[in-house]
This record gives C-alpha cells, structure tokens and sequence, in this order.
C-alpha cells in the first residue's frame, strides 16, 4: 500500500470512462476496485461519489507514483497497490475484503505509456526496446533476440494477428545476425521492409508491436485471470464493468460473459453431476462503443468496447483450462 504524496496526478478521461463508472453504478458505502489504475480516471470518477472506497490496482509503478496526490485528496477513501490485476483477489485478501462492491478494468496500455519514448511500446517514437508495463522480467528486446524464428512468427501470429507473421520473424531472424535490435524504430523500420501498407492504413509495423507488448506482459493470461478472480471477489449485486481495445481481448471478455451467464449443461458420461448455476447477468447483450464527440476528441476510442455484468448469488465457475498459446516462460527457456 502507499503513503500520501503531494505530486499531481494529471487529469485524464478515461475511454468509455462515464460508461464503465454509470454500469457500476457506484452508491456511498460501496468499495469498489480499479484494477488497471493508470492515470486515476475511473477512480476519480467513482470517488466522486461521496463515501465510495477505492483499491487501484497497476503493475506500473510510474502509474502508482503519478497516483499519490489522488490518494492524498481522497482523504483515506482511496488505496493504492503495486500489483498485476490477476492477483486483485489476493490484494482484496491483504486489504482485508472479503467480497467488494465492484470492479472496472481499462485492458492493455494506456496513453501514458504509449507517449513516453523511453518506454518503448510506440514505433512512433524511437527510444529502447523495453515495452514492459512493470519493471521486471524479459524486454521486447530479450524476446527479439533469443526466440527462434518459429516462435516469433506464433507470437506475431496469434498476439497481432498479422498475415505476414512468417515474413517478419524472418526479417527479425535474418538483421539481428548483423546487429542486435534494440530500438523501436530498428523494428519498425525491419518490419516496414516485409510489410506493405498502402495509403490510409495502419503502419506496417503496428501489429508485431502489438504481438510483441501482449506476449511481453502475458496480456491475454493476465486478462483471463483477473476475470476469474473478479468473479470470486464480487458480493452478489457487485458489478464488473471491462473496457478492452481489440479483439482478442474483447473476445476473451465476451466469452467469459457468456458463459457464466448461462447455466453450465451437465457432462452426458457423468449426467449425475449438478450444472453450474449463471455466477453473472450480462448488462449489455452487446458492446457499449464510443460516440461521436467522444470519437472526435480521442481517435484511439474507436476500437473501444466495454462489456458489463452483474453479480448473482451462485458459486464461481471452475476455471476453464488455459489456451495452448506461446508463453514468455517458453521462450526463457529456450522453446
């Protein structure tokens, strides 16, 4: 947990952010969890209204610093914890609550990352090969230069959805023989050599970035297990609300949804088994996206979606087995 700071915590509006905080509907009394911190929006917003609590949640520890000066003029209303959201269960067990009121998750990097070159995650901005939302474990660069050529055209594949993926972990392989890759605009400039964009598309280089900062941070994991961790934490009536900004992780959200919205068919080899009552009730049957204003004043809220549900009183689903996509455990060890 932190102290007080007097810093100041920049004022940002979150995606979708008066959406998210209007589905969980937050009332005096209520605690309510911020899994993915950032730079406070849904944590201010929720503070807002009077005699709500708030645990934030962030692996970044910039993100925890820049958040001190909310925590001081919360006046003891808001907590702050440097931690990865798949363990917000734990952290709700160390805060000492039992069950919370309700939890908002902004899924992937924020802006705040995206605009600071010396983080790495943008090859709009030339600066080192970092990508890593928290401080430790693998930088982009270390998975550029150690995993074979078959592991990155997966990781670029299945994390960035890119055609090409062949072509660039060849390009990858082929230019480190030279000089390590280090920098993000080495990659980019690696990856424009292979992949064509034509006029008004996406830079050739934006879906191995991708790939490459959701592997790096085990994104898609992370995001799996905070749903299921949400889903033990919240009291009956506690409602999660998850803002995510592409379609693997909106596909996640979604099915995860689905699924525990709807009873659980007992197995036909053991039909003695009792089905798994709905643990949720979907708030919206499809995703709540940005509006025009909001479009015209933030162009990255287009590819927003926010899907919300509500509590019931039945008992938590077993976990769903763990897909079988590459893992950065895999390539630190060499395959």
């Amino acid at each position: 947990m932190t102290e007080a700071d007097p810093r100041h915590i920049p004022v940002h509006i979150p995606v979708l952010g008066s959406e998210a905080v209007a589905m969980l509907s937050p009332h005096a009394g209520g605690v309510y969890v911020d899994a993915t911190f950032g730079a406070g929006g849904y944590s201010r917003a929720i503070l807002d209204v009077a005699g709500t609590r708030v645990f934030g949640i962030d692996r970044d520890p910039t993100a925890i610093a820049g958040g001190f000066g909310l925590v001081e003029r919360s006046g003891g209303r808001l907590t702050l914890v440097e931690d990865r959201f798949s363990n917000l269960a734990e952290v709700c067990v160390a805060e000492g609550l039992a069950e919370v009121d309700g939890i908002v998750m902004d899924v992937g990097v924020s802006s705040m990352q995206l605009d600071q070159a010396g983080r790495g995650f943008s090859f709009r901005l030339d600066g080192p090969l970092d990508m890593r939302m928290g401080q430790d474990g693998p930088t982009a660069a270390d998975v550029v230069a150690t995993a074979d050529e078959a592991e990155l055209a997966s990781i670029i594949y299945i994390f960035g959805e890119e055609r090409h993926s062949r072509a660039v972990a060849r390009a990858i392989v082929a230019a480190r023989k030279d000089a390590p890759i280090m920098t993000t605009r080495a990659l980019a400039d690696i990856v424009a050599r292979v992949v064509r964009a034509k006029p008004g598309e996406i830079h050739p280089a934006t879906r191995t970035f991708q790939a490459l900062r959701i592997f790096v941070n085990e994104e898609l994991d992370e995001l799996q297990s905070a749903l299921a961790a949400a889903e033990r934490v919240l009291k009956p009536g506690g409602r999660l609300a998850v803002v995510s900004f592409h379609s693997l992780e909106d596909r996640i959200v979604k099915n995860f949804l689905n699924v525990r919205a709807k009873a659980s068919a007992g197995s036909r080899h053991l039909p003695e088994l009792a089905q798994a009552a709905p643990s949720f009730h979907l708030l919206t049957k499809r995703p709540v996206t940005a509006g025009e204003t909001e479009l015209a004043a933030n162009p990255r809220a287009r590819s927003a979606k926010l899907r919300a549900a509500e509590r019931t009183g039945a008992a938590a689903h077993r976990a769903a087995d763990a897909p079988s996509w590459p893992r950065l455990s895999d390539v630190k060890r060499g395959g």
